[in-house]
C-alpha cells in the first residue's frame, strides 16, 4: 500500500491509498472552494445522559446529483470533484459537511474505488484488503488527535438507509467521547467481569454462537453469526476469533482472511430477497474500543472489548422495509419480526456456489 497526503482547494486533507507502490499523486484541485465553515455542537443530553451532534450546516450538502456531477468520481476533463485525480483505487478525505469538527471531533469520507456503478461487494480481494488497511491506518491516526475519543468506521449503503450520494464509499466519525453504544457494551462487559471473576463478555457470547444454530460463516481467522437477540430481520455480527479491540491491533493472518469472508457475506446479503430484487440496503458498523479513559467502568480495560463489525439491512422481506416506530423510537425496545435462527438459515442457504 502507498499512501500519499495532499490538501483540496479548502483546505481539507485528502488522503490517496494505492495498491501501486510507484503511483504518483500530483494533481491539484482546481476549483474556486472558500474556506469550509462549520457549525458543529455537542450538546448532553440531562435525563438520558447521551450526547446530541448539533451541525445546521448539513442542511446544505449535496443531494442526489446526477451520476455525471458526484462529487465522489475522479476528475475528468471539465467536470471537477472531491478527487482532484482522474483515477484512484481508494481515497479518504475529510467530509466537506462533517457533523462533527474541530473540538467536537472529525468526519472522514471513504471511497472504496472509483467506479461508479459498483458496489463494495463488487470489490476483488485485493480491493477489499485495501479498504481495510485504510480504515486501519485512519483508526490509528485520528486517535493521537487530542479530541478524540472513539473511532467508528461505517458504510450506509442505499436510498432506504439514506445514503445521499450513490458512488460506493462509507465514513469515519471521530468521538470526542464514548459512544452510548459503545458505553452499553462496557457497563455489560464490567458487570459480568465481576459477577464471573474475570470471565470475559465478548469471548462468552462468541462461544455461545458458535456452540449454537445462528453461524452464517466461518473461516480461520473470523466467524459470523446471526446474535440470539438480534435487533434487526437480517443481521450478522462478525468477528475475529482472536479478541483484540480495534482494527489496528488484528494480526496479519486476519487481515488477510478478512476480504474473503466479508466479500461473501456482502454477497448473500444481496441474495437473501431473490435475483429480482433490487440491491440490499445495509449498514455496516465497525465497534472499537475508546481511547480515552474508561474509568466510568470499573474494572475494564481496553483489551477487555472486542473488535467486530454489525451487518444488517432494514429490509425485512421482499419490498418491505422494518421501520422504526413507536416502541423502537419512543422507548428502544426492538421488535424483530424475522427469527434469528431462520435469518441464519435463509444467510447459509444464498451461498455463493
Amino acid at each position: 500500500m502507498k499512501k500519499t497526503s495532499t490538501r483540496l482547494a479548502d483546505g481539507r486533507e485528502l488522503i490517496y491509498y494505492d495498491l501501486g507502490d510507484d503511483t504518483v499523486r500530483d494533481a491539484v484541485d482546481r476549483r474556486p472552494l472558500d474556506a469550509t465553515v462549520t457549525t458543529s455542537e455537542i450538546r448532553h443530553d440531562a435525563l438520558l445522559g447521551d450526547a446530541v451532534a448539533v451541525a445546521s450546516h448539513r442542511q446544505g450538502r449535496t443531494y442526489h446529483p446526477p451520476a455525471d456531477q458526484c462529487p465522489l468520481c475522479p476528475s475528468e476533463g471539465g467536470r471537477l470533484s472531491e478527487i482532484p485525480d482522474s483515477s484512484y483505487d481508494v481515497v479518504v478525505f475529510e467530509n466537506r459537511f462533517p457533523s462533527l469538527a474541530g473540538d467536537s471531533g472529525r468526519c472522514e469520507v471513504v471511497c472504496f474505488t472509483s467506479d461508479h456503478d459498483a458496489s463494495f461487494a463488487a470489490l476483488s480481494e485485493r480491493q477489499a484488503r485495501l479498504v481495510l488497511d485504510a480504515w486501519t491506518d485512519r483508526t490509528s491516526e485520528l486517535s493521537h488527535l487530542p479530541s478524540v475519543e472513539q473511532v467508528f468506521c461505517f458504510e450506509n449503503r442505499g436510498a432506504e438507509i439514506g445514503v445521499t450520494l450513490q458512488h460506493p464509499h462509507g465514513q469515519i466519525y471521530a468521538y470526542p467521547f464514548t459512544t452510548p453504544r459503545t458505553a452499553l457494551m462496557l457497563r455489560q462487559v464490567a458487570a459480568h467481569k465481576e459477577a464471573t471473576g474475570g470471565e470475559n463478555l465478548f469471548d462468552a457470547v462468541v462461544a455461545r454462537e458458535l456452540a449454537d444454530e445462528r453461524v452464517v460463516l466461518e473461516g480461520e481467522h473470523w466467524v459470523a453469526f446471526v446474535p440470539y437477540a438480534a435487533h434487526w430481520p437480517y443481521e450478522v455480527h462478525l468477528y475475529p476469533r482472536r479478541r483484540v479491540p480495534d482494527l489496528p491491533a488484528l494480526d496479519e493472518a486476519a487481515r488477510a482472511e478478512f476480504p474473503q469472508v466479508y466479500l461473501e457475506l456482502l454477497r448473500r446479503f444481496d441474495r437473501i430477497f431473490g435475483e429480482d430484487e433490487p440491491p440490499t440496503p445495509y449498514i455496516a458498523a465497525w465497534h472499537q474500543a475508546p481511547f480515552g479513559p474508561l474509568e466510568d467502568f470499573e474494572g475494564v480495560t481496553r483489551d477487555d472489548f472486542a473488535l467486530h463489525l454489525e451487518l444488517f439491512t432494514i429490509r425485512r422481506t421482499s419490498g418491505k422495509l422494518k421501520f422504526l416506530a413507536g416502541s423502537e423510537s419512543g422507548m428502544n425496545v426492538f421488535i424483530n419480526d424475522v427469527p434469528p435462527e431462520r435469518a441464519a438459515e435463509r444467510l447459509r442457504e444464498v451461498a455463493s456456489s
